[in-house]
């Protein structure tokens, strides 16, 4: 079977959005093809977001290679399943697009995973698969009975079908994975980067996946969320094939990068910088030594609340004190060039008090950002303790509460976002 995988045109105007707004290598989709073509399929993947294409061209390019199976993404990559558009309109709009030339269509990402009937209305397509993505869209390749597939959802007749909870995957023996030689050399991007330009390509890699932590909000319920290790030789191997083809900066997507000393002695000795995600309270002083020593140039740590009662009531299971935290962020900027301590809106936090520690760790070249206010993702505990468990207004009612809530929002939002059904009806979503 011919399968196409696409990372589609993403545009954010009027969006929520928090990510990144660079391409990035859309791993869930190499990993995809990897299994397809080891299982006998023939895969090609459209990145439409990193090659520049349009929705036509990206469905041009799809039609001509006349797949009987296409797959779209509904997020910008792995990297930001827990952070995405809450809104469908640039999938739905490249499946418009296509018009019925890719066979079945099939959705992934984090809205079908949390919202499937909703997900399968609004894109019109024939498939959403629930969770982490690459096995079960093997698993379709090959099926001739929908019934069969778990972990998906699709219409029988005029009735929608769940075929179960969503998907973990084994992870922990993904092959390594090998990318275009083309679409490496575009990949400028260096992902949270702040201490030099680029001086070569960037890449995006994956260690880990899930987390051991239940944080309030963090939008990873239905997906990425048991932690795992991947092999550590597959690891090595993939960022050996990336530093031959010119990379120089790696970015680690794990939810949390937790200390890993084989790991970092390795990358020792190899000439490529990276940077990571974590918690700083769960690293002693010589591991952030060896981070340092082993080319990290970017450490992105969720602080979230300085004050132990607001951790408390973020589920953050954090045993250190707000001093602790901040010495050990200050350590970690001997050796490492760019340091960040992520901070939300928490109610109870004195805006006093957090523009005194922001400036205390300014002057020891630590950046703590303004605090962002939260989005409750369908995802998170957060919207499951205020309405429940989702449905099909889970969405709107999320996107709805965030706008009533906030007249302030994130510093990285340049416009005032839209409501939901203002986004979605530009693009025909029903």
């Amino acid at each position: 079977m011919r399968v196409a995988l696409v990372n589609p045109p993403w545009d954010y105007r009027n969006s929520i959005y928090f990510g990144c707004r660079s391409p990035h290598l859309p791993l869930e989709l190499a990993y995809s093809a990897a299994l397809l073509e080891a299982a006998g399929h023939e895969a090609l993947i459209v990145d439409a977001h990193l090659d520049g294409l349009g929705q036509d061209q990206a469905a041009d390019a799809v039609a001509a290679f006349a797949p009987a199976m296409t797959v779209v993404a509904t997020a910008p990559t792995y990297l930001f399943w827990r952070c995405a558009p809450p809104e469908l309109r640039v999938p739905r709009g490249f499946l418009d697009a296509l018009n019925g030339r890719g066979g079945r269509t099939v959705a992934v990402g984090p809205h079908g995973s949390a919202t499937p009937g909703p997900t399968l209305d609004k894109l019109a397509c024939d498939v959403v698969v629930r969770g982490e993505c690459e096995e079960i869209v093997a698993r379709l390749a090959d099926a001739d009975d929908l019934h069969a597939v778990p972990a998906i959802a699709f219409r029988d007749g005029g009735a929608r079908v769940v075929t179960g909870g969503p998907h973990a995957s084994r992870f922990t023996d993904l092959a390594p994975l090998r990318w275009p030689d083309r679409w490496i050399a575009r990949h400028t991007h260096h992902h949270h980067r702040f201490d030099t330009q680029p001086d070569g390509p960037g890449a995006e890699v994956e260690a880990s996946r899930g987390c051991p932590y239940a944080c309030s909000f963090c939008a990873k319920i239905d997906f990425r969320d048991a932690y795992r290790r991947r092999d550590l030789t597959i690891v090595l191997d993939e960022i050996d094939g990336l530093i031959a083809q010119g990379v120089t900066y790696l970015y680690f997507i794990d939810e949390i990068f937790l200390p890993q000393k084989p790991l970092l002695e390795a990358l020792v000795s190899r000439e490529v910088r990276f940077g990571i995600q974590t918690r700083i309270d769960l690293w002693k002083p010589d591991m952030l030594d060896l981070l340092g020593a082993a080319g990290c140039v970017s450490i992105e740590a969720g602080i979230e609340s300085l004050t132990e009662a607001g951790r408390a009531a973020l589920d953050k299971k954090c045993r250190a004190s707000t001093d602790d935290l901040a010495e050990r962020l200050i350590h970690a900027r001997r050796s490492v060039p760019f340091v960040q301590a992520n901070l939300i809106a928490v109610a109870g936090d004195d805006p006093a008090m957090v523009a005194d520690w922001r400036d205390r760790l300014r002057r020891d070249g630590v950046w703590a950002n303004d605090p962002v206010p939260l989005y409750p993702y369908p995802s998170s505990p957060d919207y499951r303790r205020l309405w429940g468990e989702p449905d099909d207004h889970a969405w709107e009612r999320a996107h709805a509460h965030y706008l009533g809530q906030f007249t302030r929002l994130s510093d990285i939002q340049e416009e005032r976002p839209l409501p939901l059904r203002d986004l979605e009806a530009a693009c025909g979503c029903r």
